[in-house]
């Protein structure tokens, strides 16, 4: 979709533009709310200040319908095809290891394992996975609310053209 067809949207058209970048209902409705923007960066820096007020919570329900890391995502809706084309291919015995570390990370923080997947290969992000275990909670609250950020914002810059 292109600024200005964004801009002229009706507000429940443009939150269903912004949701498969983050399913979080208060930073949808601060970013559709803000419209008209004149430029994609000034939706951009909305957004990105937005989403600085994300909680744990706010990503754990996000979360709720995200596919796990090296799965492929099911379905037609737009975060499933986006889902699809972040995630690289990985090898059956990558994949293994990433349904076991998957399965470990669940067990350790409640929720399914996040991490900007684009740009990096399966084995970054099996690394980063085994890495990100040994996290105190606290810590790992921080760094899955961080992805969240990066991936909704790179969502962004492809939804929304200038």
């Amino acid at each position: 979709m292109d600024l200005q067809t964004f801009n002229a949207a009706s507000r429940d058209a443009a939150i269903a533009a912004l949701r498969p970048c983050a399913d979080i209902p208060e930073w949808l409705a601060a970013v559709a709310d803000a419209r008209p923007y004149p430029t994609t960066r000034e939706l951009w820096q909305r957004a990105a200040e937005a989403a600085k007020k994300w909680r744990v919570d706010d990503v754990d329900a996000a979360l709720a319908t995200h596919p796990r890391i090296g799965e492929t995502a099911t379905g037609a809706a737009a975060e499933s095809r986006l889902s699809r084309a972040e995630q690289p291919q990985a090898d059956p015995d990558t994949a293994a290891l990433l349904a076991a570390g998957n399965a470990a990370y669940e067990n350790r923080f409640g929720r399914i394992f996040l991490v900007r997947a684009a740009g990096r290969t399966a084995r970054d992000i099996l690394a980063s996975l085994t890495e990100r275990l040994g996290n105190p909670v606290d810590v790992e609250d921080a760094v899955v609310i961080e992805q969240l950020r990066e991936i909704a914002l790179l969502r962004l810059t492809g939804r929304i053209t200038p």
